[in-house]
């Protein structure tokens, strides 16, 4: 009897073993990137792997390199890895992507998205600023620059608008929030540049449109700053003008658009809750995966303090099925500081 409970004694302590071995393996989220160098993304990165850190998760980061084919690649061989979650940090073709997307879903693995959402699939969770809103707020302001610099009247004349990549959802959110306000100014026309969310491409296009409308350009308008504005700016300045005189505003700041705005060379840029996004989207997935409660549409996230907050929590309107958490960005240097240290790209120095 008693070699009867030493067998049980053993057999309950190796199944005691193997359960806290289980327990013991961290979770393993897989992420999807794309222009490693890009400041967001490092703020994505940072975001995600801190959290990470706080709460035993293992963060798995590739480099898709915006490239659809990689991409889908890359999702395949996180499924055969068995990773317990998956977040998109950023991709150009949102559509074309949305099998990878389909596959995840079939293998019984959450899906957050942060920066642009596929357009397609379940996504439980997308954590962005209202792209269109956001640049409304921008254009608001940009509005107000011209009107300013011409003795408080809109006059007719030209605004330059310098889109991302055309092909892109981001690009798409930004030019609705844009021209929902531009559309009240029958007197303005609006030309359009695409600077391919890099500096070089962006001084092009602003040069050749400079040249090509001169004196009537009334103002510019970057998409998003932190990759594009120093590239508008030197282009003003090769021909001879002051950036000041053009109140460039958009969505985005990033370092660069950090110091353009203490130089005063930017009128005003709406932050981007980057790292925000990441670091809130490994939480809601770990607490997904452990069974804890998680946002669900219709509720309003709040944080003291924080510059996201409030968040509503509404049906993403991209996909078939999942939650956009709607976070909120700032107008700084109007609504903050350019030095609060509460802002990513002072985080992250």
């Amino acid at each position: 009897m008693k070699n009867f409970v030493r067998v049980c004694a053993a057999i309950a302590l190796c199944w005691a073993s193997v359960g806290f071995a289980a327990e013991a393996q961290p979770f393993k989220i897989g992420m999807i990137i794309k222009e490693p160098s890009a400041p967001y993304i490092q703020a994505f990165v940072k975001g995600a792997t801190d959290k990470g850190g706080e709460l035993g998760v293992e963060v798995l980061i590739r480099n898709g390199e915006a490239d659809t084919m990689k991409i889908m690649e890359i999702i395949d061989t996180f499924i055969s890895q068995k990773i317990d979650a998956f977040i998109l940090g950023g991709a150009v073709d949102l559509r074309a992507l949305v099998p990878g997307i389909v596959r995840l879903n079939e293998a019984g693995i959450p899906v957050a998205a942060i920066d642009t959402s596929p357009e397609g699939g379940k996504v439980d969770f997308f954590l962005s600023f209202d792209l269109a809103q956001s640049s409304a707020k921008a254009a608001e302001l940009f509005i107000e620059g011209i009107r300013q610099r011409n003795g408080g009247t809109v006059p007719e004349g030209v605004v330059i608008e310098i889109i991302g990549d055309s092909a892109d959802m981001f690009t798409r959110a930004c030019t609705e929030g844009f021209g929902s306000v531009l559309k009240n100014y029958a007197q303005l026309q609006v030309v359009q540049g695409e600077g391919k969310w890099n500096n070089t491409d962006s001084h092009a296009k602003a040069s050749d449109l400079l040249t090509r409308y001169g004196k009537k350009v009334l103002g510019i308008y970057v998409q998003t700053p932190d990759l594009m504005a120093a590239g508008v700016v030197s282009a003003i300045e090769a021909a001879g003008l002051k950036a000041e005189d053009f109140g460039i505003c958009g969505i985005c700041i990033g370092p660069e658009g950090i110091e353009l705005i203490k130089q005063k060379k930017v009128l005003g840029i709406v932050e981007q809750p980057a790292y925000d996004s990441a670091y809130m989207a490994v939480g809601y997935l770990y607490d997904k995966l452990k069974g804890n409660p998680v946002p669900k549409i219709g509720d309003v996230i709040e944080e003291e303090g924080a510059l996201w907050s409030p968040a509503k929590v509404i049906e993403n309107p991209w996909t078939e099925e999942g939650a956009f958490i709607v976070l909120q960005g700032p107008l700084v240097p109007q609504e903050l500081s350019p030095d609060d240290e509460r802002l990513w790209e002072n985080k992250i120095k």
